[in-house]
This record gives structure tokens, sequence and C-alpha cells, in this order.
């Protein structure tokens, strides 16, 4: 009977939410991975994944704000600005961010098959009337990376929202760049979403003057 009972106490313990996945920070996306994913979505002629994916990269946004993303908030007059600001959800805190030219061409190829206006969320699924759910933005993340044979299990939308923002401060150091280009209010936030040491935090933060 006891060892009924232990197996019993043993079936009905629930399992732990993080059984099998792994967790952590999700590592930004390479240069030439980058590239990679950019040139299958042209072959492939996916207008509006090659538009989402560059506008990922670019803007640095969360996955909810990025799905959230209204055209008039990138083409208010049907093209592409060079430069554009949203109001975050989590923070509310507005950052702006730069579209480089292949982003704005993406999104211009993207509106003109679409037919999408102002007054409408820029990417939206199978229904045009709705626009794309956090979730549904995760799986196209999976389904990008699997594509270049990369494992979707270590990846994901933080992937794509850390990308730029690791590639510019490892090019310039300038940690105070990055923290308002995530849009964090406190530079410790930075720190730990690059995952670099805090003494080098300390050092780089130190020379610049705002």
């Amino acid at each position: 009977m006891e060892n009924d009972n232990t197996t019993s106490k043993t079936q009905m313990r629930p399992q732990p939410w993080n059984k099998g996945k792994l967790v952590g920070p999700k590592p930004p996306l390479r240069p030439s991975q980058v590239w990679a994913i950019r040139t299958r979505l042209q072959i492939e002629n996916r207008k509006r994944d090659l538009a989402l994916f560059n506008l990922a990269i670019d803007s640095k946004l969360r996955g909810c704000d990025v799905v959230a993303i209204r055209v008039e908030d990138v083409a208010p007059g049907g093209y592409a600005l060079d430069r554009a600001t949203i109001r975050q959800k989590k923070t509310g805190r507005p950052v702006r961010f730069e579209l480089t030219d292949q982003t704005r061409s993406a999104i211009d190829d993207y509106l003109r098959q679409t037919g999408r206006k102002p007054g409408q969320v820029l990417f939206c699924g199978r229904n045009p009337s709705r626009g794309l759910t956090t979730r549904q933005y995760a799986r196209l993340v999976n389904d990008w990376v699997a594509s270049i044979g990369l494992d979707p299990l270590q990846f994901g939308t933080h992937s794509l929202r850390r990308t730029k923002a690791v590639l510019i401060y490892r090019q310039t150091g300038n940690l105070r760049a990055v923290q308002l280009l995530l849009g964090h209010s406190k530079i410790e936030s930075t720190v730990r979403y690059l995952g670099i040491e805090i003494d080098d935090a300390i050092e780089i933060a130190v020379k610049v003057d705002i």
C-alpha cells in the first residue's frame, strides 16, 4: 500500500511549466543569419513576412508592440518614413527608431500588395480585418529561424528585439544609446538585457555625457 500511495502522489504532482524547454534570454541573431532569413523570404516572395522581419529588427520593439503597429505609425502618406515613434505598451514610454532602406522598400512593397491604409493595423493574418497576435508572430519567428537550419527552441521574438541592440553595443560601446533605443528606464535593465558585465557597463557609461 505504501508503494501505491507514493506512486499516486508522484502522478498527482503538476509538471513544471518549463519541463523540456530552454529558459533564459534568447540569443540575438548574427548578421549572417539575418541576411539568410531575408534572402529566404525574398526568394519565397513573402512580402508581409519580409516587411515584418525587417521592421522588427529595425524597431527593436517587444513582440506586443510590433504586432500593434498601425499603418499611420510608419507610413501615414502611403510610403514608409525614415523614422517612426511608438509608445510601448509595457512602459508607456515612447521610443523612436530608424527604418533602413531595405525596411522601407519591404513595407512599401507590402502596402502595394495588400492596399492597407491608415487606420488599419499594419500586419494582418488570414483575416485582413484582424491584426496578427503575439502568438502568431512567435510562430512566424520560429518558422523563419527553422527555415535557415536554426533550432527554433533556442530563438524567439526577443532574439529579433536584441539583434540590432547587441550589434550597436558591440560596435560602439555606447550603453546609453542602446538604453534609449530599447526604451529602458534604467541602465541596469539594459545591462541585464544585453548580458554584459556590470564593470564593463559602468566603465562605458562613465565615458558617455548626457
